[in-house]
């Protein structure tokens, strides 16, 4: 089923509160704020996204007649209200500070002055907006400031809650100094450099671990991380060692491996050393 992100996105006491502003024709100007009011001591920052989707959610807002309709159907709404609703445009102004803007509690990063009926049938979509990519990029950010000029990824696809989460997840984390992706349709749509290694099917598609090692690296010259931790992950270690010095040879290097089971730090402190010890630094 294919999903319209259009103004019914909303909750519906955004509608009842509006049709009571239509009905006693209270349109004067309303200002909304998007901030928070506070964070915990270990987290006393946040850094600001989701302006870019806002501001288009804005520019496209409009009823298509399919939607008024539905809402003719489904609620208690009257039909002169529904009418003028199919003409609502979001006609005001909006200020915020730019994507990737650090932030603190109190501090608003988003405001909108408008008539007070589209003040209000806008608040839920942006608030749904701006809250989980500043979520993500907040989170993003403190990993790159814990890991100074290191290579960081995000790979959050298969367990974001839905395709759209997914897509701002890896927007956010580039916008903080994340490197790149998974995520192929975020690679297209925002520019985002594609990273990716291997599953473990593919190993177990293969009657001989090194073999797959093998396969995989001949198939895929040009970027190689090989997945060890499939059966025994320091054995692994050994094979892609004699391996590497083999395609190096060959004009195939391979850029590193891919731990993610097991004692995690225990695994990396032994893989290191087996590969040191092959030259492999």
């Amino acid at each position: 089923m294919k999903i319209d992100y259009g103004p019914l996105l909303t909750d519906r006491y955004q509608l009842t509160m509006l049709q009571a502003y239509w009905q006693h024709e209270m349109h004067g100007p309303a200002v909304f704020e998007f901030f928070v009011r506070k964070l915990p001591p270990e987290r006393n920052f946040l850094v600001a996204a989701g302006l870019e989707a806002a501001l288009e959610f804005l520019e496209e807002f409009a009823f298509s007649e399919e939607d008024i309709d539905w809402l003719a159907q489904a609620e208690h709404f009257r039909p002169d209200f529904l009418q003028w609703l199919q003409s609502v445009r979001f006609t005001g102004d909006v200020n915020a500070m730019p994507e990737g803007t650090v932030f603190f509690p109190n501090e608003p990063i988003l405001q909108v002055i408008a008539p007070l009926p589209e003040a209000q049938l806008i608040e839920t979509r942006l608030i749904n907006l701006l809250n989980f990519q500043t979520a993500i990029a907040s989170k993003a950010a403190r990993s790159v400031l814990v890991a100074p000029g290191k290579l960081l990824v995000e790979f959050g696809l298969r367990r974001a809650h839905g395709a759209d989460a997914a897509l701002m997840a890896a927007r956010a984390c580039y916008l903080v100094g994340f490197q790149g992706t998974s995520n192929v349709l975020a690679g297209r749509l925002f520019g985002i450099p594609l990273y990716g290694t291997m599953a473990h099917s593919f190993i177990q598609a293969h009657d001989d671990e090194a073999e797959a090692f093998e396969n995989f690296a001949d198939a895929n010259s040009g970027d190689i991380v090989l997945l060890i931790d499939t059966y025994d992950t320091e054995a692994a270690a050994e094979k892609v060692a004699h391996l590497a010095s083999r395609l190096h040879q060959e004009g195939i290097p391979i850029k590193g491996v891919r731990i993610d089971s097991g004692d995690l730090a225990d695994h990396a402190r032994k893989v290191r050393r087996i590969l040191d010890e092959h030259g492999l630094t």
